[in-house]
């Protein structure tokens, strides 16, 4: 997701805004361009507006093991006897996404194999574009083209990458399709590359493929925003493929959210030091963060901060010591994580943990990496009271960090509930999953399949609900 900057004045956009959403309109944020604001009031967990993706696709890396149509992680899925490349649920799902993979199909099998992802993203784009036009609903905001595409801003070696993209797709395209320009399609990859957004499997616990959703686009960012954005993917068990797979997403709002107050989403995590973000979105995204948490570095403090025992701090050369040592180790760790070497990865944790933990604040955020990553690979490995422990560990040191309504810190909350309830500490587990909940209700909303998985209905016991959430996250610890 980008800063968007659009080709036409905000003006021409503004009577078509307000005919289509009444909840929202176009205006000009100072110092970022053009943005959207809030035409009534919204409370906590309000929809501001949801949109379906104009076009999206799994992930290379998972393009076996995920439903190319609803994105339902499955152990077995059917291939498409064509192109050999697509996979699906099963034919509720292969006719659901036979309009975007028809003409692709064709393509995989013509050029021989299947392209890259962004590839795949920009043809099904074009394709879709193609025969509908530049506006394919009557809540569609703005159109592709009217998105910037920030190819001029590129660094020489992304505009290498670019150029090697723009090949191989004239490659892939079809003769039989219309043909466009370099620049449309060079305009196109730019769109993708500050635009995309990631789309997670059906329960957003991983993210598995790109999608493009131009209303969001339209949304500015702010380290502290006043939305989430969260995938609702409808029913997936519906029989009726018109609602077996929406991909789309929600605008909700965290809070409070006065009339004509301006609509901000975070587009990278709030965990990151303030000059991290700053260069995270500068990279990706082509803009100078101003917002206040940046430039007063809010929290960054937190984040580096020194234990205090009574009274007692520890000197600043004895904090930098730690960190040091800390981010020397996260690397390390992080390989043997990716090669699934759990017990060094543990070893790894333990070390760091045992060195730095006296004198690194509960707020560290590389500490925090480490009881993440240990609580989640002990709990993979089944030692359910050291998970339990090191979870309770980074919920703490996340409840003085993020926002209260912050999805990350509800799904850190769940997971630690779960792991008190292996562990046995039934009535702590329980207490951290309606924590859990009452976010979720918020950042997810009541029929996200998560939010449904943590409620608790009186046909359930607390042990059939937490049976639940360990079969839910089991696959996702590592």
């Amino acid at each position: 997701m980008s800063s968007p900057r659009a080709r036409t004045s905000t003006s021409s956009l503004h009577d078509v805004m307000e005919r289509r959403d009444p909840n929202v309109a176009i205006f000009d944020s100072p110092g970022k361009g053009r943005g959207l604001k809030a035409t009534k009031e919204f409370w906590a967990g309000d929809v501001i507006f949801s949109e379906p993706s104009l076009a999206a696709v799994v992930f290379d890396s998972l393009a076996e093991r995920i439903c190319h149509s609803c994105f339902r992680r499955q152990e077995k899925l059917q291939k498409c006897s064509q192109c050999k490349f697509a996979h699906y649920c099963d034919r509720t799902c292969q006719r659901a996404g036979w309009a975007e993979h028809k003409q692709e199909c064709g393509a995989i099998k013509a050029y021989g194999k299947a392209p890259n992802e962004n590839i795949r993203l920009v043809a099904r784009l074009m394709w879709r574009l193609d025969k509908e036009g530049s506006v394919v609903s009557d809540m569609q905001l703005i159109t592709v083209e009217e998105l910037e595409d920030h190819v001029a801003d590129m660094q020489e070696d992304e505009i290498k990458e670019l150029k090697v993209d723009i090949h191989n797709f004239l490659d892939y395209w079809p003769r039989n399709s219309k043909q466009h320009t370099i620049d449309d399609i060079s305009h196109i990859f730019g769109v993708i590359n500050c635009n995309g957004f990631t789309v997670s499997d059906q329960r957003g616990l991983q993210a598995v493929g790109v999608g493009l959703f131009p209303n969001l686009c339209m949304v500015n960012h702010n380290c502290w925003p006043n939305c989430t954005v969260i995938l609702n993917h409808g029913n997936q068990s519906a029989v009726n493929t018109m609602f077996h797979s929406q991909r789309r997403i929600e605008l909700r709002s965290l809070g409070k959210i006065a009339e004509g107050e301006e609509l901000t989403v975070a587009y990278v995590d709030f965990l990151n030091l303030s000059e991290e973000r700053r260069r995270l979105l500068k990279t990706q995204y082509f803009f100078d963060c101003q917002c206040d948490y940046c430039k007063n570095g809010t929290k960054d403090d937190l984040k580096l901060a020194g234990r205090e025992v009574d009274g007692v701090k520890p000197s600043e050369q004895q904090v930098k010591e730690a960190t040091d040592y800390c981010f020397q180790k996260l690397e390390t760790m992080d390989k043997a994580r990716l090669d699934g070497d759990y017990h060094q990865v543990v070893k790894i944790c333990r070390d760091v943990i045992d060195r730095t933990e006296p004198v690194l604040a509960d707020t560290h955020i590389y500490l925090l990496r480490m009881w993440s990553t240990l609580s989640e690979v002990q709990a993979y490995l089944q030692y359910f009271n050291d998970a339990a422990e090191y979870s309770r560990k980074m919920v703490e040191g996340y409840m003085k960090l993020y926002h209260p309504n912050n999805a990350a810190l509800g799904m850190a909350a769940m997971r630690a509930g779960v792991n008190h309830w292996q562990a046995g500490l039934i009535e702590v587990g329980h207490g951290m999953v309606c924590k859990a909940y009452a976010i979720l209700l918020v950042t997810h909303g009541p029929t996200h399949p998560i939010t449904k998985d943590l409620e608790v209905k009186p046909r359930f016991s607390q042990h059939q609900t937490f049976t639940k959430l360990k079969a839910v996250l089991s696959p996702h610890l590592v």
